[in-house]
């Protein structure tokens, strides 16, 4: 909710000012090789406010694969009445991608798919998203990684021949199956709950020490098979927000 930007361009400058936010999440805490990620976002509205500017640092370790992301997020941005904008984003920079891939144990010994390591592959990535919000909800679609990559130059075979490809595939993203409750209590503490269909129920809080620092936590648990595995996720984010907000807008957005 508080991390748009890593996944949707077209979120660069609902801000309505210079928004820098870090955020590390700890997923499925009690599996080994469970994913960590931590981003550091930034982004601001620009030119009467039509444009928005941003951009991205990610690092996301999931198993032996660990992948950094550098990322230049702009977008355009229509406006309605009632605080209600229309926005379209484009998303640009680098991937590097390192794979431990020989330090795994495979079910068959001497699995060539598993015989090679990834040191450090970079590759150029570009995504687009959109994104429509006002001040009280918001519905975005977006594809942050566009970009057919592979780990390895010459694919390995396996023990029939054929040819295996391990590397990155296109994501969609359709942000529609997360039902969450906020309540904002004296202007400086919030505190709801939320489910993400078939997956996992939570609960978030984000208290406001000024008008433009913030720090928020929030912690899911399972409702699918993994909660006989997992202990859940838990996520800590640190925000900052310079300059003033527009006129009319009186509170801290939601998201």
């Amino acid at each position: 909710m508080f991390n748009l930007l890593a996944i949707n361009p077209a979120y660069a400058g609902s801000a309505e000012r210079v928004s820098i936010k870090a955020l590390t999440r700890h997923q499925w805490v009690g599996f080994a090789g469970a994913p960590t990620t931590q981003t550091l976002t930034i982004h601001s509205p620009l030119m009467r406010e039509s444009l928005g500017i941003g951009g991205t640092i990610m690092r996301d370790e999931h198993g032996p694969v660990t992948q950094y992301g550098f990322m230049v997020d702009l977008a355009y941005r229509i406006h309605f009445g009632g605080e209600r904008k229309l926005a379209f984003g484009l998303k640009g920079g680098m991937n590097l991608v390192q794979g431990r891939f020989g330090e795994l144990s495979p079910l068959q010994q001497g699995d060539q798919v598993f015989q090679q390591n990834v040191n450090s592959k970079l590759d150029p990535q570009f995504g687009f998203g959109m994104m429509y919000y006002g001040d009280r909800f918001y519905l975005g679609l977006s594809a942050p990684k566009l970009l057919r990559t592979e780990f390895f130059e010459d694919a390995p075979l396996d023990t029939t021949g054929s040819a295996w490809q391990q590397g990155q595939r296109p994501h969609y993203f359709l942000v529609s199956f997360d039902l969450s409750a906020n309540f904002f209590f004296f202007e400086k503490f919030w505190l709801g709950a939320m489910y993400r269909h078939q997956d996992a129920v939570g609960a978030l809080a984000q208290y406001y020490f000024t008008d433009g620092i913030s720090v928020g936590y929030s912690y899911d648990y399972p409702i699918s098979i993994l909660r006989n595995y997992s202990g859940g996720s838990h996520e800590v984010m640190l925000g900052f927000d310079f300059g003033r907000k527009l006129k009319g807008i009186r509170s801290p957005r939601y998201f």
